[in-house]
């Protein structure tokens, strides 16, 4: 799991609500895991 702020600590919730810039963090964590898993 890759866990990012969101506004209010709430999350898996029709009003959670995170910042653009830490969802991009999180999809770059994310890349970079599938990318050194994949050797390249």
């Amino acid at each position: 799991m890759i866990f990012i702020p969101c506004k209010d600590g709430i999350s898996h919730n029709e009003i959670e609500d995170a910042k653009p810039e830490h969802i991009a963090a999180g999809c770059n964590v994310l890349l970079h895991a599938m990318l050194e898993r994949a050797g390249t």
